[in-house]
């Protein structure tokens, strides 16, 4: 190896992260260290964790595509987006067929119909990057090949992964619709504000983060003109209901409704400030500074009855969520005589306001949430419950009930957007889901997130790796073989034999499982045996995964009872003779055990959901759905990074652009 004076490198900076440099001198085998100029001073720079990268010549810069560079590392993909960003405006990038975006956080006159009509039928490399250009490469092999696309936008909270999705909707109703099909763009965009208001909420990273997944399917006819759409949600955050994190919220809809409680139409809900409900004050920040959340309800409400939910519906929707808050505040305590006993006082206010607004027998409730049935022997057991036991079977069934009110809601929609008597020939999916998460305490949910993501790349990869060289193979083209990172050891960890998700199963299955048990199981069998699984040295509650992005310390505790998410039948059952009618929709062929309905008085007939299930099972059975969505079409990945980390002045790394995206690359 030599390098001749004058060859340009980057080396790493703690501030900047990558700076430029070059040598001063030659530089050959056997010799230490680099002598770098650095601006106008010099440096001798050691060699001993490996060369620098080098730096692409001055005339690829800016390019639209990352594999056109000659070096394609993490330094050369970051100063060209920069490059591209800061001082082409371009906020687009392609990486093959992957399309790079970075959210300018400001309006850009680059998505209207004479942007549309411009990228309508051309070839995509013939055109600049553009959200457009994916979607008219998706639309057109659909037409040409009939064959199923997807576009998978992916990205950190605050990203722009949700506006994204509704700009390709646009698109595709744009250049496959008639006035009266665009109609169906319409009613999609008209779900936005009330998927956002009962799956969006606050957190520390972004103001209006989505709390769950969404595919939205776009269907075609024969002569590529849009016949209909549909929607399928995945991994709901289902704990946020009942807990949020400091300086985070619930889901937006219940602040909306606190904010509307003076409208004569809400004066029955007895709603009360937001800062007065358990369920809604503990991050401690009940208002989103510049958001006006009665008039985001309004915005709900116009949006519900512009996709046909009648106003008896709107008024039960909002009767169960009021309801849903008071249940938050009932007042359970403990027994100072005995530990393994707790009660409700039958006259509890908020009790007798979940009461009314749920339409169910109140003092049946105070016991039920105290006490569970036992089968010993062939007789039937009423056995009290502890204060905790108790306080989890009040949260549990908020949960369950917002879950059901969510399918539902989500189910309503569904049928808004379909069209009648329309031949489906082809669809094009548009998927908008979490990206990598990794915060400074990692629970259940940053979990399941991550494993989706693990088996989304492993998708990834297959596709634009795996079969692309072994369809070389079968051709006997000739190539240069790619090694690429294959995920599997990391992903046969989390869902293997013996693996994580079995010993949860296990150890839920336990009578007396616990959190600790389940964490010295996971070192017995993984500490050593596993590459992507290691215990952290100064922890015995916690372990850390080396995922494809980074590697994620994930805390034990409260794994088990969100992995149960224990529900008792008898509150279903009280439940079940609920005055409150509500329709919820659920597949009756999936031995339902046990069932909640929740219907509206104006239906001739209800749909009866399962409301007992082990959440592992859940998220698994909704991850197996994602993955077969994605699996029988072709896949385009559309990363999204928001520019906060891309400074005007330095390189820095956005960091989910370094967790996802260069692993990709």
């Amino acid at each position: 190896l030599h390098w001749s004076g004058g060859t340009r490198v980057w080396i790493p900076d703690p501030e900047e992260v990558w700076i430029p440099a070059k040598l001063s001198q030659d530089f050959k085998d056997g010799d230490n260290s680099l002598l770098l100029q650095l601006g106008s001073g010099m440096l001798h720079y050691s060699i001993g964790n490996g060369l620098p990268p080098l730096r692409n010549p001055d005339i690829l810069e800016g390019e639209n595509d990352l594999t056109a560079l000659s070096y394609l590392h993490e330094p050369a993909v970051l100063h060209n987006l920069h490059i591209r960003f800061l001082e082409s405006n371009s906020i687009y990038t392609y990486c093959g067929i992957v399309l790079v975006a970075i959210n300018p956080y400001e309006s850009l006159p680059i998505y209207g119909e004479e942007v549309i009509d411009a990228y309508s039928g051309q070839n995509v490399a013939d055109m600049d990057p553009h959200i457009f250009s994916v979607a008219e490469e998706a639309y057109r092999q659909m037409t040409r090949e009939q064959q199923n696309q997807s576009i998978i936008v992916s990205g950190e909270s605050g990203a722009g992964k949700t506006v994204t999705a509704k700009f390709a909707m646009r698109y595709f109703a744009t250049v496959g619709g008639t006035a009266q099909e665009s109609s169906v763009e319409d009613r999609v965009l008209a779900t936005c504000p009330i998927m956002e208001a009962i799956g969006n909420a606050k957190t520390t990273r972004n103001d209006n983060s989505s709390r769950f997944g969404k595919y939205i399917e776009i269907d075609f006819g024969p002569r590529g003109d849009i016949v209909g759409a549909s929607m399928r949600t995945y991994l709901l955050e289902k704990s946020r209901v009942i807990f949020q994190a400091p300086e985070e919220r619930n889901y937006h809809i219940f602040y909306q409704m606190c904010a509307a409680r003076h409208l004569p139409e809400f004066s029955m809900l007895g709603l009360r400030p937001a800062d007065e409900f358990h369920y809604t004050n503990q991050g401690g920040r009940v208002d989103i500074p510049g958001v006006d959340d009665a008039s985001e309800l309004e915005l709900v409400r116009n949006s519900l009855s512009l996709l046909g939910v009648r106003p008896a519906q709107q008024a039960s929707l909002f009767q169960i969520l009021a309801g849903i808050l008071y249940l938050g505040n009932v007042d359970i305590r403990s027994n100072s005589r005995d530990a393994e006993r707790s009660t409700i006082n039958p006259a509890d206010n908020s009790l007798h306001a979940f009461s009314q607004l749920l339409g169910v027998e109140q003092t049946q409730m105070a016991h039920w949430l105290c006490h569970r049935k036992l089968q010993v022997a062939g007789e039937t057991l009423v056995k009290p419950i502890g204060f905790q036991q108790a306080c989890e079977a009040r949260d549990a069934l908020a949960k369950h009930i917002y879950d059901r009110l969510f399918a539902w809601t989500v189910e309503r929609l569904n049928r808004a957007l379909q069209t009648q008597h329309r031949q489906t020939q082809s669809f094009i999916g548009v998927l908008d889901i979490y990206g990598f998460e990794m915060f400074q305490i990692n629970s259940f949910e940053q979990f399941c997130i991550n494993y989706a993501n693990e088996k989304l790349q492993q998708q990834f990869t297959q596709h634009v790796f795996k079969l692309e060289q072994e369809e070389y193979l079968r051709e006997g083209i000739t190539w240069n073989r790619i090694d690429f990172r294959d995920n599997q050891p990391c992903i046969e960890l989390i869902e293997g034999k013996l693996g994580i998700l079995e010993l949860l199963d296990e150890e839920c299955k336990m009578p007396k499982g616990s959190d600790a048990s389940w964490a010295q199981k996971l070192y017995e069998h993984h500490v050593n045996h596993s590459q992507h699984f290691q215990k952290p040295r100064l922890s015995n509650s916690a372990f850390l995964i080396l995922h494809f992005a980074d590697m994620v310390e994930y805390q034990c505790e409260g794994f088990l009872e969100k992995n149960r998410d224990t529900m008792f039948e008898e509150p279903i059952n009280i439940l079940r003779a609920s005055k409150v009618r509500f329709k919820a929709g659920t597949n009756p062929g999936k031995g339902i055990v046990k069932i909640l309905s929740l219907y509206s008085p104006l239906n001739d007939y209800e749909e009866r959901v399962t409301l007992k299930f082990i959440h592992n099972v859940q998220a698994r059975e909704s991850r197996q759905h994602l993955l077969m969505d994605v699996k029988h079409t072709f896949p385009v990945t559309f990363p999204y990074f928001p520019p906060s980390h891309v400074r005007s002045e330095n390189l820095h790394i956005p960091e989910n652009l370094k967790l996802s995206f260069l692993q990709r690359v």
